[in-house]
């Protein structure tokens, strides 16, 4: 499959050197068509590189790896027209450091950032998942022992079932990922970063999740 992977930081690198190593054509977005992080990610891992516009434009599936605060804007310069009937997979949050850490979530209008994307792209099927762990639990779900969970929020049934499928690729059992429901459901997964980043301050940097455990 031909995926733009948009956003150069950590999360956007790991996420596209996986699907890269899983043998899908990877094109990292960036804002400037010669990023100095994209291009090298490219030629180490035999992808491509463009700005957002042209790696959106060429793809068949688009991943947001990007700051939330920053991401409406950066699904912006990828364009509405390149990013029509295309799944989106969200793996943002909205993290304000301003007053130091650990940030505030923000929340745009009550609801969720996800939300806010579909709103703005409403032809484009937006589906949140991965934004409730670190970037290394995302891309190799072994890391941390035992049942845990990744969760799905979206719209579009088919674009939620595309989703798992590729999650489980990434080595997610089908018992670990759980549909939430619709993109409203974003709202409560993003709000899970408080407690992600509390547990993070006591347990500092080791690979850690969320698990729903029921009788």
């Amino acid at each position: 499959m031909k995926i733009a992977v948009l956003g150069t930081g950590e999360v956007g690198q790991r996420l596209a050197t996986k699907l890269a190593t899983l043998g899908h054509e990877v094109t990292m977005g960036s804002r400037t068509a010669d990023n100095a992080e994209a291009r090298q990610w490219a030629a180490d891992n035999g992808g491509a590189h463009g700005t957002f516009a042209d790696a959106a434009g060429a793809a068949e599936l688009v991943v947001n790896a990007t700051g939330g605060l920053v991401s409406l804007a950066v699904l912006e310069a990828a364009g509405a027209d390149s990013l029509r009937g295309k799944v989106l997979i969200d793996v943002s949050n909205a993290l304000d450091f301003s007053d130091g850490f650990p940030p505030r979530v923000v929340t745009p209008d009550g609801g969720s950032l996800a939300e806010q994307l579909q709103k703005a792209f409403p032809e484009t099927r937006i589906v949140k998942t991965l934004n409730t762990m670190n970037n290394t639990v995302m891309v190799e779900p072994s890391r941390v022992p035992g049942h845990h969970n990744v969760f799905l929020s979206g719209n579009d049934e088919h674009a939620k079932a595309e989703v798992a499928a590729l999650l489980r690729s990434f080595g997610w059992a089908s018992t670990q990922i759980t549909d939430l429901g619709d993109l409203s459901s974003a709202r409560a997964t993003e709000l899970l970063m408080p407690l992600w980043l509390r547990l993070y301050g006591v347990l500092g940097p080791v690979d850690f999740n969320i698990s729903v455990v029921a009788a």
